[in-house]
């Protein structure tokens, strides 16, 4: 019935259409097995039945989705279920020539086997021509279109199993600013063939070539469409963006289908250049721990706070709020959210994650299901400077959503934390990390405590993450925008990095391991970033991608390293064992950290020092709780000298 329901003028004109072509394969087949006499003899019975079987053939029809299909679209599954509604059919005038009909009506059978065999194959052949009639006349008038307009002739790069997408996006029309004249495929048994009429033309490393070849004959080529299979290989993707930006071809990609991306044209990001291919996510494991809860995400106006709203929403949350110390941010991300399509109650809050009473009063009054902790001072150059307030937020900010969190009886609370944290140099990386002892320790004192719907605390760790507010991304190419230099601090200077999609959706998938019904023993997770990138030859891609050279168009300078920063990232200490959790891109480590009793004694300790801007005392307590402090030293001196 809900088929029914949204069926259109055009379905019907398509039912009719079917039911006109079945009652003329059924004439036509009887007309050709009889003549004279014996087809006059038969033609009474023949109207008597031709009414309710051609009744009958609509439903048959309707069944087989041909009613509903659009012949814009019509393909190979089309022709099967024509096959499929003829064969039908063609069994329903079987069963009535031998059991209904013939012979005791005749005393021979009325259609015949020659009858049933020549409508078959006339109900096929009427049935698919003006299909087909219709899907090739739009398709040649999609090409000639494009060929008569300002679409640009285009050549596709990558397989030619994702090359045959994009064909069939622009032969339907979905893509209009291009027309595809060749196919580059790195596998040898593509070339030399044709995938719906455009023909594989080269190898990758054959563009200039074959740009070239389609210039001299008054055809030039002026796009260059990258498909996901050449993403997958470093090598092959930065030969055609280097070959492409010397010839000054326009450079789009196609999305993967398993990314959840729309498979749309978009332009190259510096992402496409950097990460190895993205880990493959259960979204059916998210969607059943998010669907229908109620979600807190502190620091939702940040970049890895909004995409998390993002996911939660359209994941199915029944309810969501936000909460950001940031006017406008919190005002940007409510707006996008409220434009989603979904039935979500979406509520925002400007609130400062130091004012425990105002977060522990919002935590009470929405009584969240799970919470996210994205709410963070992260800059290391800043806190580094001021690094009293990294303090109050990352510390004791966190402690206050985490203890917020139990007491509204939430399922869970995730805090984001950071690879910095990992034997921390930095000051941020010294606050994230008594944040995660602090949330280890009251975990595990809640579960040595017995009983069930416990609030799990857990952190999640990753590095820097692509196109984040503070990342050197937008840094680099607003350095590349006007002329340069692109500032480095050191030639050999490496860091871990995620796109904010992918870290955010491991973040969620995390969690739906810390909330299984039997309760790991692990607290802290490490997402699984692949190899570390170097920074300098970031910057070189980033050079690359806008059609220029290092060097020779674009200097890059070294600055030297900054306070609170090192060359590589660690992603597990010694006295934290790797543990596997059976979750591709996510691993974990077993809890490591003092009693709750002496937590707490440096929490009153760090509350005392604050209050009395006590900034040795600060930093000794700091460095008692984390004593793999690797700057400790350097950040002592620091202090004292304040």
């Amino acid at each position: 019935m809900n088929r029914l329901s949204h069926l259109t003028s055009r379905n019907l004109l398509i039912a009719l259409h079917d039911a006109l072509v079945t009652t003329l394969a059924v004439l036509v087949s009887v007309s050709l097995r009889f003549g004279g006499d014996s087809l006059v003899d038969r033609l009474p019975l023949l109207l008597t039945i031709l009414p309710p079987f051609i009744a009958l053939s609509v439903v048959i029809c309707f069944i087989s989705n041909l009613t509903t299909a659009k012949w814009r679209f019509v393909s190979v599954p089309d022709a099967f279920n024509i096959v499929r509604a003829a064969t039908i059919l063609s069994f329903v005038l079987l069963a009535l020539d031998y059991i209904l009909i013939a012979p005791n009506v005749h005393g021979s059978f009325f259609f015949g086997k020659v009858t049933i065999v020549l409508y078959w194959f006339l109900e096929i052949c009427f049935l698919s021509a003006l299909r087909f009639t219709y899907r090739y006349f739009r398709y040649t008038r999609t090409r000639n279109k494009a060929r008569t307009t300002d679409a640009a002739p285009a050549l596709l790069v990558g397989l030619a199993a994702d090359a045959e997408i994009v064909v069939r996006g622009f032969e339907s029309g979905a893509i209009k600013d291009f027309w595809p004249v060749g196919i580059l495929s790195s596998s040898p048994t593509d070339r030399g063939q044709l995938i719906r009429r455009t023909p594989v033309l080269g190898d990758l490393d054959d563009l200039e070539d074959v740009v070239n070849d389609f210039a001299r004959r008054e055809r030039p080529i002026r796009r260059v469409v990258i498909t996901p299979s050449v993403f997958v290989s470093e090598a092959h993707l930065d030969s055609v963006l280097i070959q492409a930006g010397r010839l000054g071809l326009t450079v789009n990609r196609l999305p993967s289908l398993d990314s959840g991306e729309a498979a749309r044209l978009q332009p190259v990001g510096v992402e496409d250049l950097l990460l190895r291919p993205s880990h493959k996510i259960d979204y059916a494991r998210l969607d059943a721990l998010i669907r229908n809860k109620a979600v807190v995400v502190t620091g939702g106006g940040g970049s890895i706070g909004s995409e998390i709203c993002d996911r939660v929403v359209t994941l199915g949350a029944s309810r969501l709020l936000v909460i950001e110390n940031s006017e406008p941010a919190l005002y940007a991300v409510i707006e996008r959210l409220m434009t989603r399509a979904s039935e979500a109650i979406i509520e925002g809050r400007v609130a400062d994650i130091r004012d425990r009473a105002r977060i522990q009063l919002l935590m009470q009054e929405f009584k969240p299901d799970i919470v996210f902790h994205a709410a963070a001072l992260k800059h290391v150059p800043i806190l580094e400077r001021d690094w009293s307030e990294g303090v109050k937020t990352n510390i004791f900010g966190s402690i206050n959503v985490a203890d917020s969190a139990i007491a509204a009886g939430a399922e869970a609370m995730v805090m984001i934390s950071t690879d910095k944290a990992v034997e921390p140099v930095s000051l941020l990386g010294l606050t994230k990390r008594f944040a995660e002892i602090y949330c280890q320790a009251l975990d595990h004192e809640r579960a040595q405590s017995g009983g069930k719907g416990l609030t799990r605390l857990i952190s999640v760790r990753f590095g820097n993450v692509l196109a984040s507010q503070g990342s050197v991304v937008p840094k680099f190419k607003a350095q590349i925008e006007a002329g340069g230099p692109v500032t480095v601090t050191h030639p050999d200077m490496v860091r871990y990095f995620m796109t904010i999609r992918e870290a955010c959706d491991l973040v969620i998938t995390a969690a739906t391991h810390a909330m299984t019904l039997v309760r790991p023993d692990v607290s802290v997770y490490v997402l699984d970033m692949g190899q570390p990138i170097k920074i300098v030859e970031l910057a070189e891609r980033m050079i690359q991608l806008s059609g220029l050279q290092a060097s020779r168009d674009i200097d890059i300078v070294f600055t030297g390293m900054r306070p609170g920063e090192r060359l590589n990232e660690i992603l597990f200490t010694s006295q934290e064992p790797k543990i596997e959790i059976g979750i591709a891109g996510i691993m974990a480590t077993k809890p490591n950290q003092p009693r709750m009793e002496i937590i707490r004694e440096w929490m009153e300790m760090l509350e005392t020092a604050i209050a009395n801007d006590d900034r040795i005392t600060i930093k000794s307590v700091l460095v008692d709780a984390v004593p793999e402090f690797g700057g400790r030293h350097l950040a002592i001196s620091a202090a004292a000298q304040t």
